[in-house]
């Protein structure tokens, strides 16, 4: 019986003791050596006294200390919560204020002395013993509602909301992706989330659960979309899960003409709205390839929704996110909580969750998971939450589920309901853009697009989109600056409208 995630590397230990786990630039580490060090870490853990579920503050930089503070405390029976060396001192401070971490896991090259905690530093992870006898008790006592992490989001009002995540959502989610992806110990994956965004999630335990190896890719590598196809050429990767502006990047770029990944068989994508434009260029280059339109929250352990793309798409069309994973339920509901159901093609309502992979809730923060995690409105009888994504989505002819985007970026204009990213996939269908992105600020709908050169979206609009809904003004950028997850910076956008 599982109960633990590092239940998957105890066996995985055992069976692939000498193979690479974990690559991080000239760095390696086999699966044997990494189970050594993460006892090593977690007995150190319980000796300062972290005996059962007590909140352990990371502070690393993406790579294999990082891999290493996760599953030693997992081990140890308490709960991480990673936040990236750069992070600004305020808001590490608004994280530590609600966590109330007990520990601090970091390395000595950096300066987190304003933190008043006990600290383990990464350099001293080889120095510790291990104590076997600790490490089968806390083993014992393990369950798997038991929180594995919080990772902290942005909050509407300026405070960090840390979505706490048992063992149990990690586990039913890595089953689900080794199924469903056909993950194997063959398998060489490439990592490109940060390790403190959910999607790093089934980078990390699908490789452990399998015995797999994964390459943990420098976010600088990115920007020289050339340089990581050659990266991804000579170590043979054969499966990534990246984020949309990063293949979307690529795609503009021209990096695949030519390109020849024939290792490169799977193709996995979330956190953002994939225009059809530049997904064609990936599957007119890599034709061998499985690609795969995930989707999901946080809240609900990464993802939620897939299609894998079975069929051609125009530029101009949508992307499906499909239908359900095992396991779990997709309910739309209308603004009264009436069910639309498939029959009730292109009805438009707000996409909602129940399952194993639901958040058991932000931490320390009642209330604000009280709004956000409801009772199933469909009934009463008994607990059972469902989690408002505030995305709106409808069923499509098919049976599949459309994504247009937030429901806080459904606008009212003109007494039309409006949403920015039914208007963003219109955009991105022009042969000249190669990314947009649109705002409401002062009653007026401003686009902000990437192109070869200056369109004449006017003309380019007027048989393809309502008069209320053309944007007022468009805004040529050279770059869209990202944020930390690696999406379009919407915020900084609402500044320059």
């Amino acid at each position: 019986m599982i109960t633990n995630v590092c239940d998957f590397l105890e066996k995985t230990a055992i069976k692939f003791s000498k193979k690479v786990a974990f690559i991080e630039n000239e760095k390696s580490i086999t699966y044997d050596e990494f189970d050594t060090l993460t006892d090593k870490l977690a007995s150190e853990i319980l000796r300062l006294g972290l005996l059962r579920q007590e909140p352990v503050l990371v502070l690393l930089p993406k790579g294999i200390h990082c891999l290493v503070s996760f599953l030693g405390v997992a081990k140890s029976g308490n709960f991480y919560t990673l936040l990236d060396e750069k992070t600004p001192k305020e808001r590490i401070l608004k994280v530590a204020k609600i966590l109330k971490p007990k520990l601090l896991i970091t390395s000595k090259k950096f300066d987190f002395s304003y933190i008043d905690l006990p600290c383990i530093f990464c350099e001293d992870f080889e120095n510790f013993s291990i104590d076997k006898d600790i490490l089968n008790v806390c083993k014992e006592r393990h369950i798997d509602t038991n929180l594995l992490y919080v990772f902290f989001t942005s909050g509407s009002t300026g405070i960090p909301k840390g979505v706490s995540i048992t063992h149990k959502s990690v586990i039913d989610y890595t089953f689900w992706v080794c199924e469903t992806f056909d993950v194997s110990e063959s398998e060489i994956l490439a990592n490109q989330a940060p390790f403190y965004f959910d999607n790093s999630i089934l980078d990390i335990f699908s490789t452990i659960k399998m015995g797999a190896t994964l390459h943990i890719l420098p976010t600088s590598i990115f920007a020289f979309p050339l340089k990581a196809i050659e990266y991804l050429k000579r170590h043979e990767i054969s499966m990534v899960f990246w984020v949309p502006s990063v293949l979307i990047y690529f795609a503009n770029t021209n990096a695949l003409n030519d390109a020849n990944l024939t290792s490169l068989k799977k193709v996995l994508f979330c956190g953002e709205i994939m225009p059809n434009k530049q997904l064609n260029v990936w599957r007119k280059n890599l034709p061998w390839a499985i690609f795969a339109n995930l989707y999901g929250p946080t809240e609900i352990t990464d993802v939620c929704a897939y299609y894998i793309c079975d069929r051609e798409f125009k530029d101009d069309e949508i992307l499906p996110i499909g239908k359900a994973c095992k396991n779990t339920e997709l309910l739309i509901f209308d603004k009264n909580f009436n069910l639309i159901t498939k029959e009730q093609v292109g009805t438009k309502g707000e996409l909602c969750v129940r399952g194993t992979g639901l958040s058991v809730g932000y931490y320390a923060d009642k209330d604000k998971s009280s709004k956000a995690f409801l009772q199933n409105p469909l009934h009463d009888n008994y607990e059972d939450k469902i989690y408002r994504t505030g995305d709106i989505v409808c069923y499509n002819e098919r049976g599949e589920i459309l994504c247009f985007g937030r429901a806080d970026n459904q606008i009212k204009i003109m007494g039309h309901r409006v949403e920015l990213g039914e208007i963003e996939t219109t955009i991105n269908s022009h042969d000249k853009v190669q990314n947009s992105a649109c705002v409401f600020k002062d009653d007026m709908i401003t686009c902000f697009y990437e192109a070869i050169s200056e369109v004449d979206f006017k003309a380019f609009l007027k048989d393809k989109l309502p008069l209320y809904m053309i944007p007022r003004n468009f805004i040529k950028v050279g770059k869209f600056e990202l944020n930390q997850n690696g999406k379009i910076d919407r915020k900084k956008l609402m500044e320059l409208a």
